[in-house]
């Protein structure tokens, strides 16, 4: 299908590009942006006047729960959400059941994706066996297989020993690794931070020092390896700032930050609310301005929601009993746009860290709506009011703390590959 998309504000981070123009698209590219190609003649044209026309986004943690969860959520359920909320690339982690850590694992997960609507889905593979923290899996199989990366998910290794061979390993392949900076023996048993609002709460805190701890020992082996490494869900202003250093030490690291630990912090788990226990838990302002500081300068190079679709089941119970994690595909964008709205950072570097940046720490060719690349677009309507809640959330998991908020800007449409997999109908 040939098709027009009609005098959008396209806003393209990779080039710097925010001007009212057309975009062209024939099979599955964007063939020209302006001015038609010669003998172009659209089978379908969106008006798109009014709208943002934006690179497809890329979420780079999204646990879709299949296979072995699908009690809690499926690909097909949760890859429609995605398309609604402008998501055409997502990353998930490999902590699955099994675990990814075969090429069999790999291959299910892409054939059930092609059955779905259309948003592509990455897995990362396995670090270890099963990810029982013991012995290395074979990474290099996994990688040939399509695995973008290798990663422990919340799993713990049993040695810094261990790590650091991963690591060698990785560095030998050209593999990044992707890792959660959490000390175990820190961090176990805690459900929340360790502040005030914890003590108040009798609840057993997670320290500061069990990212920074964990960081310390990552970087010093990144250090010593070479290899490159991605530090997943940073909670704490202290870790931004070690990751800037070693930023500025010229050491192959790049970080991500959820979209919800931009907004929310402890006091939002002064009541129980069992929808805002997470790992690594919600910290204190003083945080969640440092991590807004380090999304603003660039040390953290992109934005996920870290998805977890949950049964209501699960967050009914005492909070540190709780399973952990948000519902949080369809509140990436309307997150992201909102730190533009305070001042955060400029519009275009906040969807550059759901975009583009994302997009170029996976090597993945996307994230732009340059000539020639694949025609994965977002388009939303800036003036559209929405309040996420039970009635028009697609996500098979409901656990989200957001429902009720307002927040302005609705993804009209969303394209994968030139093809509309979603078109909002209000």
């Amino acid at each position: 299908m040939k098709l027009l998309i009609e005098q959008g504000r396209v806003i393209d981070p990779h080039q710097g590009l925010d001007e009212v123009t057309d975009l062209f698209i024939e099979k599955e590219r964007i063939v020209a942006m302006g001015v038609a190609p010669e003998g172009f003649n659209p089978d379908r044209r969106i008006d798109a006047r009014g709208r943002w026309v934006l690179p497809g986004l890329v979420d780079l943690a999204a646990r879709l729960r299949e296979p072995g969860f699908e009690n809690k959520a499926t690909i097909a359920s949760e890859t429609r959400a995605a398309a609604s909320a402008g998501i055409t690339t997502l990353i998930c982690p490999p902590d699955t059941d099994p675990p990814v850590d075969s090429p069999a694992q790999i291959e299910l997960i892409h054939r059930r994706a092609k059955q779905a609507c259309g948003v592509r889905v990455h897995p990362l593979g396995a670090l270890t066996e099963g990810l029982q923290g013991q012995q290395l899996a074979e990474m290099a199989a996994l990688k040939r297989a399509g695995a973008l990366g290798a990663s422990q998910g919340l799993k713990p290794l049993d040695s810094h020993v261990l790590l650091r061979r991963a690591l060698e390993y990785a560095a030998s392949h050209e593999i990044t690794v992707f890792l959660h900076p959490i000390d175990r023996s820190l961090a176990a048993g805690g459900c929340a931070h360790e502040g005030s609002v914890a003590t108040r709460l009798g609840l057993t805190g997670i320290p500061e020092a069990a990212e920074t701890a964990s960081l310390g020992v990552i970087l010093a082996l990144v250090a010593q390896t070479g290899a490159r490494i991605h530090l997943c869900r940073l909670s704490t202003a202290r870790g931004a700032a070690l990751v800037a250093r070693a930023r500025q030490d010229g050491l192959p690291v790049t970080a991500d930050v959820c979209a919800h630990q931009l907004f929310l912090t402890e006091m939002d788990v002064a009541d129980f609310n069992s929808l805002c226990h997470v790992v690594p838990p919600l910290r204190t302002a003083r945080d969640r301005e440092g991590l807004r500081q380090a999304v603003a300068d660039g040390t953290i190079a992109a934005i996920c929601s870290d998805h977890q679709p949950h049964e209501a089941d699960a967050k009914l119970a005492p909070f540190p009993a709780t399973q952990a994690g948000m519902s949080t595909l369809e509140t990436l964008l309307p997150l992201t746009l909102r730190l533009a709205e305070e001042g955060v950072l400029p519009l275009m570097e906040a969807i550059r860290r759901v975009t583009t940046g994302p997009a170029s720490i996976m090597g993945l060719p996307t994230g732009t709506l340059a000539p020639d690349a694949r025609a994965d677009i977002t388009l939303v309507d800036p003036d559209k009011v929405y309040s996420p809640s039970a009635d028009n959330w697609l996500s098979a998991g409901r656990n989200s703390p957001f429902f009720g908020w307002e927040f302005q800007g609705r993804v009209t449409h969303t394209l994968a590959a030139g093809r509309v997999i979603f078109e909002s109908r209000k």
